[in-house]
């Protein structure tokens, strides 16, 4: 794994571009939940034509994009407390209702944010395991094992440098073996197989050769770009 100083000239895709990333890879018709943070911005990238119906743990089906201006309602936000807008056909239900369409396998993706992901797609995204750090469980977990499909959102590299997609994770897990895709500024990988012979597949690169990726990693990747 590279050292934090060798990677401070890469760009790669801001958080727009990532977001931009995942709005594509949705297939059209999903019911999906975007996760508080990052993955909530993917909502501004999302067609008309896409026909993706959005879901937020406290209690809303038919979420739009974030909401400004004169469009803000206090009353309506959506899990990470960010005034939304909502679409045609919107509906609201008891919290209660909301975990039991996220536990009973109804939506047919989350996108999440992560501490770390492994090559297994073990996700760890509640707790950094530190003593001074506040835990944070929300509905992580429910989504985590209840989606058809998780997707997590984030940077490749922390602030150390080291990467966050790694052979194991060492922070507390939130879900094992929940992630199918995992979007960086770096790179769009694709997890496959099992835990006894995981497979991790670049399927798009930015600002990084494969062999670059390989290194600041330390993971035996495929190259599926095509390039």
């Amino acid at each position: 794994m590279s050292e934090a100083g060798s990677t401070t000239s890469r760009r790669g895709l801001d958080r727009a571009g990532i977001a931009r990333a995942v709005a594509r890879d949705i297939p059209r018709g999903s019911y999906v939940n975007l996760g508080i943070g990052l993955p909530t911005t993917v909502s501004a990238y999302l067609r008309p034509q896409d026909e993706v119906t959005l879901h937020t743990e406290n209690g809303m089906l038919g979420m739009g994009p974030e909401a400004t201006g004169d469009d803000v309602d206090p009353d309506l936000i959506n899990a990470g407390k960010v005034p939304v807008t909502e679409l045609p056909g919107a509906s609201y239900f008891h919290h209660a209702d909301s975990f039991a369409m996220m536990r009973g396998g109804h939506l047919d993706v989350c996108v999440l944010g992560a501490y770390q992901v492994s090559v297994a797609g073990d996700l760890a995204n509640w707790h950094t395991g530190r003593a001074q750090d506040i835990p944070a469980v929300g509905g992580a977990m429910d989504l985590a094992i209840g989606a058809k499909q998780t997707f997590v959102m984030m940077t490749l590299l922390d602030r150390q440098g080291h990467a966050k997609l790694v052979q194991a994770c060492t922070y507390p897990l939130t879900g094992v073996g929940c992630v199918r895709r995992v979007y960086t500024d770096l790179a769009v990988f694709v997890l496959a197989g099992d835990a006894q012979a995981p497979t991790v597949t670049v399927t798009a690169a930015f600002d990084a050769t494969v062999e670059e990726l390989r290194e600041l990693t330390g993971l035996s990747l495929l190259d599926g770009t095509g390039s």
